[in-house]
């Protein structure tokens, strides 16, 4: 299977048919299901394509092209979470290798790297990354990856791509951007000079909070090859309804991600002007530290908003007074989220130095009628 992925597709029209040609044998418009955990080989050792389902499976290739189409890669890799393909990817390092990461990076990124693979021999430090001389202050002669998000989860700071992919390049070093919030709808790595994208595909690419996945996409060669021996040896891959569903939520994200970004800074806009809303972190509002770079990066400022309130109790009362924003960890559904960040998604960073406030709420903005959430998060305020 493989559809025309040339450059004169665009984004949406990619979206519909990287990978996704009709189905041979009945004509399917649809990618079928694979259901299989083995092939039928037609001689001993000369399977067709695969031979266990643990090394690949056709419905998991379509997404994996529709996906690497989308970012701009060359090669794209399914996992069975976002964790999934963070551990194989940090699986090509050594034992005496180091990562630098943002110091908001999220929770379970620092948790896999400080409590799983530091008592391994894989070190690790934070800075941030917004700050170029901090950057450069952070890479060690062992450094072998410089791990951005950015938007950054809770606090969405923004960090600029093509000067960090040169100060790591510089320093012999590859970057890996993490862009589970803004999407290859929103932003595109891998062309403002990233080596390896990594995704979480449970979030904005699935789209619909019924799938866990994730995802690397690249257009190094030599990596991928690696990428594909560890997915294979490692087994951290996803089934194939996961696939499918991953795949289906493709076809919609640029028109879910324009509601998200439409929802989102209207809200964003009403929480600014809020008298109990504090701090507001929305990189489209002309307020934010980043909201320049953001502009010339990403083509929209997403669907995440963060904010802070006057104390860690006031937080949590607010975030268990909504009737339309759940109460529930995770982000990107169509549904609109309500967390508190400290004692839920990165309680895992709680005494480190990448602790967040813990007066911060975060919001994921779902594809709601923005009046309706507004009014919702204004009940919950007062």
């Amino acid at each position: 299977m493989g559809a025309s992925t040339g450059d004169d597709l665009r984004f949406e029209t990619r979206a519909i048919h990287a990978g996704q040609d009709p189905e041979p044998a009945y004509g399917s418009v649809n990618v079928p299901i694979y259901q299989t955990s083995t092939y039928a080989q037609r001689a001993v050792g000369r399977p067709v394509r695969w031979d266990y389902a643990r090394g690949g499976n056709p419905t998991r290739e379509a997404f994996q092209q529709a996906l690497a189409a989308l970012e701009g890669g060359t090669h794209a890799l399914a996992f069975a979470s976002g964790l999934g393909a963070e551990s194989t990817l940090l699986l090509t390092l050594r034992p005496g290798d180091h990562v630098v990461l943002g110091n908001d990076v999220y929770g379970g990124t620092y948790r896999l790297l400080a409590h799983v693979l530091e008592p391994w021999g894989l070190g690790s430090s934070t800075c941030d990354l917004a700050d170029a001389d901090a950057l450069r202050a952070a890479i060690r002669d062992e450094t072998r990856f410089v791990w951005v998000e950015t938007p950054s989860n809770p606090l969405l700071k923004i960090v600029d791509i093509a000067g960090a992919a040169k100060i790591a390049h510089d320093a012999g070093a590859r970057l890996v951007v993490d862009n589970t919030f803004a999407t290859p709808a929103l932003q595109l790595p891998l062309a403002l000079g990233a080596d390896v994208v990594v995704h979480s595909v449970t979030k904005y690419l699935g789209g619909h909070s019924d799938l866990i996945g994730g995802a690397l996409v690249t257009n190094d060669d030599e990596l991928a090859d690696r990428l594909a021996f560890l997915t294979n040896a490692v087994g951290a891959v996803p089934g194939p309804m996961d696939s499918y569903l991953a795949l289906r939520g493709l076809k919609t994200l640029a028109l879910r991600m324009r509601a998200h970004c439409e929802n989102a800074a209207r809200v964003a806009g009403f929480l600014s002007q809020h008298e109990r809303a504090r701090a507001v972190h929305y990189p489209g509002l002309s307020s934010h530290e980043g909201h320049e770079l953001a502009a010339q990066q990403m083509s929209d400022f997403g669907g995440i908003v963060s904010f802070t309130v006057g104390s860690a109790e006031e937080a949590r009362d607010v975030a268990s007074s909504t009737r339309l924003f759940f109460l529930a960890e995770s982000l990107g559904g169509v549904e609109s989220l309500i967390e508190v960040p400290a004692p839920m998604t990165h309680a895992s960073v709680e005494g480190s130095p990448l602790e967040v406030p813990p007066e911060l709420i975060r919001l994921s903005v779902g594809i709601e009628h923005p009046d309706d959430l507004i009014a919702d998060l204004d009940r919950a305020l007062r």
